[in-house]
């Protein structure tokens, strides 16, 4: 297959496993592609996303690195078969890839669940307050730069709207609700979103409240997208310079555990409701 010059993060986490079944096994690189009939090289560029990797080529890796989950690699298997082009095609070249890859994950997940707390979770935002947020982080892009962000943010609703919608779970500090992003009218029509979508059977959304004594979650902020299989799900969070995909199987289990804490520290579903009621009734 010819090498790709920018591999998604869905092609990159395909190879990473790959890499991590052959350490497993306690095989160098130039094993694994000798049980390929390729060479090093070749087998860097699978490991790395840059190259593609047939069914049947995977299934062979697996048997040799003698992994017996048969969900993984099944899983796998289909990574590497699917051909997938979704919505997010049509913003490749015009935003960074970050924003493809974000939508490609959202589209393959079993579910999501989001800890936000300074800003209203992307999947929940009006239009009015992702062009606030996308136009003062970013005061030097022309509306045009904007409207491509806005609208991009919008199409990613379909996960939690559309036809075949996932189980989506967020848990939101009180601070998110009552932030005014972009003053008091569209603050009054984000939280009537959010209790819009809340009503939704496969919608669950809590609140952490302000008066909650000993929260030191401020730093939890997340977006947890659930794989085929729990090893391939991925964890998603903002970093200095970028989006950043947490996928070590360590990591994962760290912060399903942070998940979890901070959702027994939030108010239930309806008392969450009511709260974000309350707040609306105060603008």
């Amino acid at each position: 297959m010819p090498a790709r010059r920018h591999p998604t993060a869905r092609q990159v986490r395909l190879g990473t496993e790959l890499r991590r079944l052959r350490e497993a096994a306690g095989l160098k690189a130039t094993e694994a592609a000798g049980l390929l009939g390729t060479n090093s090289v070749q087998m860097s560029q699978i490991e790395s996303g840059i190259a593609g990797v047939s069914e049947q080529r995977v299934r062979r890796l697996a048997a040799n690195y003698t992994c017996s989950d048969a969900e993984l690699i099944e899983a796998l298997a289909d990574m590497a078969t699917d051909r997938t082009r979704g919505w997010w095609e049509e913003y490749r070249g015009t935003l960074p890839a970050a924003y493809q890859d974000l939508a490609e994950l959202d589209h393959h997940a079993r579910f999501r669940n989001d800890v936000a707390v300074i800003h209203v979770p992307g999947l929940l935002q009006t239009e009015n307050y992702a062009r606030a947020l996308f136009a003062y982080m970013n005061p030097e892009f022309p509306d045009s730069e904007v409207d491509l962000r806005v609208a991009h943010r919008m199409k990613r609703r379909v996960v939690i709207e559309g036809a075949d919608p996932i189980p989506y779970e967020t848990v939101i500090h009180e601070a998110a609700l009552r932030i005014r992003v972009a003053g008091r009218a569209a603050s009054r029509s984000q939280l009537g979103r959010i209790l819009e979508v809340s009503e939704a059977d496969h919608v669950t959304v809590r609140v952490v409240p302000l008066a909650l004594d000993d929260f030191a979650g401020a730093g939890s902020t997340m977006v947890h997208l659930g794989g085929s299989v729990p090893r391939l799900d991925t964890v998603v969070r903002d970093a200095p310079h970028g989006t950043a995909f947490v996928d070590s199987e360590a990591q994962l289990e760290h912060f399903r555990r942070l998940f979890r804490k901070v959702k027994e520290q939030a108010l239930s579903p309806q008392q969450s409701r009511d709260l974000i009621h309350r707040l609306t009734k105060e603008l």
